[in-house]
């Protein structure tokens, strides 16, 4: 009798859910256990706890040691310096609004801060991410019909950091990225320019060009903006200004247009002209 009541299986289905409480009644014990701990330790305990989470790139356990931190001493250097691991916990995570939300909490809670240069390009690292992103999702094609607010706002980030903290550590990292963005934001524009001319809508595609030529002095796509000029003019019947802009061209970007005839480089390598 003992032995088939053990093999029934509505006797198994019970046992299992039996198992399944237990085991969940024995985590539920487990958690309020460590969190009343928790009430009772310091700061740097805690602090350290969630450091050895951060650099054992446990992202998910770190975040929520910080917030705990957080909860339970709101105030002092630890709990400051908390939420800027966090942020960084939340990029690494690929939580990338959760990290901006603190973030912009943290700069305007904290404006003095002795690190709040590192928030301002943490902020911009997060925006950048998100744009090499879409990039990688594309190579090795172009920029194509897609939003570049990410960049956009990465090159804001960074360019509010080199204005406010001049003197930082990270300003060198974060001029050569501000390079890097200003020829993704050029070559999109072409992209956007090199689309109209096809389309034989010519005005649009020498504002487009004009764009870039006027906001983005110095990008490898300026030649392609000239370029695009010339043509849209030879379109449009107007010798003089195609001729000029021809000029221009020869006389600023020989080396370029040759290169350009014999070879075109990887897209991301005329973006980045660091070695």
């Amino acid at each position: 009798m003992r032995t088939i009541m053990q093999n029934h299986p509505h006797s198994r289905q019970h046992w299992r859910l039996f198992g399944l409480l237990l085991v969940c009644s024995v985590l539920a014990l487990a958690g309020c256990s460590r969190e009343e701990r928790d009430e009772t330790r310091p700061a740097e305990e805690l602090y350290a706890d969630a450091k050895a989470a951060l650099d054992g790139r446990n992202y998910s356990t770190a975040i929520d040691r910080y917030r705990r931190l957080t909860t339970l001493y709101p105030f002092g250097r630890h709990a400051e310096q908390a939420q800027l691991d966090m942020a960084y916990a939340m990029q690494q995570g690929r939580r990338p609004e959760d990290a901006l939300t603190t973030l912009d909490r943290f700069i305007r809670t904290y404006p003095t801060h002795p690190n709040i240069d590192y928030a301002w390009y943490l902020k911009g690292l997060v925006h950048y991410d998100e744009a090499m992103g879409m990039l990688r999702r594309l190579f090795p094609g172009q920029v194509v019909d897609r939003d570049q607010e990410s960049a956009r706002r990465a090159f804001q980030d960074f360019q509010e950091l080199i204005q406010r903290y001049p003197q930082s550590r990270y300003v060198a990292d974060a001029r050569q990225r501000m390079v890097f963005l200003r020829n993704v934001l050029a070559e999109y524009e072409i992209t956007v320019a090199e689309y109209y001319f096809r389309r034989q809508a010519y005005i649009a595609s020498i504002n487009r060009a004009r764009y870039v030529i006027e906001n983005y002095p110095g990008a490898p796509a300026n030649v392609n903006a000239l370029d695009v000029l010339q043509r849209a003019y030879q379109k449009l019947d107007l010798p003089d200004l195609a001729e000029d802009t021809r000029r221009v061209l020869e006389l600023n970007y020989s080396d370029q247009l040759q290169q350009m005839r014999d070879s075109q480089p990887g897209f991301l390598r005329r973006l980045w002209p660091f070695d």
